[in-house]
């Protein structure tokens, strides 16, 4: 059983007192005097959520209002969707400008981004995988998806082009506005599903294929939420990932975008990877 969370952050030191009063009455502070500032570093880790394809940094929104409620440091980077190395450096370059801790949640293809992006990161200690793929070493993203039945995301997909920067065109996918909900967002209320439609991400069909040079869930601690719903990828799939990561695994009946229909569990399972590292695992 989960040890009990506490949903609100350390806040940090309290600032030293001053010293005593001068002839005017007013404190007199030196500059060695001077409190160090409140917070020079973060009170506890800060949350860096990646989200997938299909999906923008607005799909986060709900628990990031949770997240921030409670005082935490939450960060939500734009991913290219490009090409899973070209991604994960991007995601890279994020978490080395980071102080302290890091718990790291990636969603639908931003878990295969996380497990290479935290590859190597001192600062990363908790990897947690909404609804998503954790690859292994020469695996990738279409490849897990096809390794169980369950998606139907292929006949959900068009594909379109797009130019590439030296020249010649790539293929992305996007999925067609009138299954976007039933496929990607069952149970969202209807207005919220259409404006996510038109508002997705492409993502590259060279992501989805690339394979995986690093795995860092083998060496960072992980937590895994099984969406029962999904129609993305096979929830036999997410579970049989999650017990391959030996992650700590949670099962909510839900959607692949589980983050918008279903946002408390998804927030009580990143808190409990940020009570982990506070607590020392």
């Amino acid at each position: 059983m989960n040890p009990p969370i506490s949903r609100r952050a350390v806040t940090g030191s309290v600032p030293a007192g001053a010293t005593a009063p001068g002839a005017s009455g007013a404190a007199s502070v030196t500059p060695a005097d001077a409190p160090a500032p409140a917070h020079p570093h973060p009170a506890g880790p800060t949350v860096v959520l990646v989200h997938g394809a299909f999906a923008d940094g607005s799909s986060w929104n709900a628990v990031v209002e949770q997240l921030q409620r409670d005082e935490h440091r939450v960060l939500v980077p734009a991913l290219p969707l490009r090409g899973l190395a070209s991604d994960a450096a991007y995601i890279r370059g994020v978490l080395d400008g980071i102080e302290g801790p890091i718990v790291l949640v990636g969603h639908s293809y931003g878990g295969a981004v996380i497990s290479h992006a935290a590859a190597g990161a001192p600062r990363v200690e908790a990897l947690v995988y909404i609804a998503a793929f954790v690859p292994d070493i020469g695996e990738s993203a279409l490849g897990l998806t096809a390794k169980l039945p369950g998606s139907t995301l292929g006949e959900a997909t068009t594909a379109q082009s797009y130019p590439l920067p030296g020249g010649g065109q790539g293929e992305e996918l996007v999925i067609r506005k009138d299954v976007f909900r039933q496929q990607f967002a069952a149970g969202v209320p209807v207005t919220t599903a259409q404006v996510m439609a038109v508002g997705q991400r492409p993502i590259a069909v060279a992501a989805l294929q690339e394979e995986a040079t690093a795995a860092a869930w083998r060496d960072i601690p992980s937590w895994y939420l099984v969406a029962t719903e999904d129609r993305n990828i096979p929830p036999a799939a997410e579970r049989w990932m999650a017990r391959r990561a030996d992650a700590h695994t949670v099962t909510v009946r839900a959607p692949h975008a589980v983050a918008v229909s279903d946002p408390v569990p998804v927030t009580d399972l990143i808190l409990r990877a940020v009570h982990a590292v506070r607590s020392g695992h």
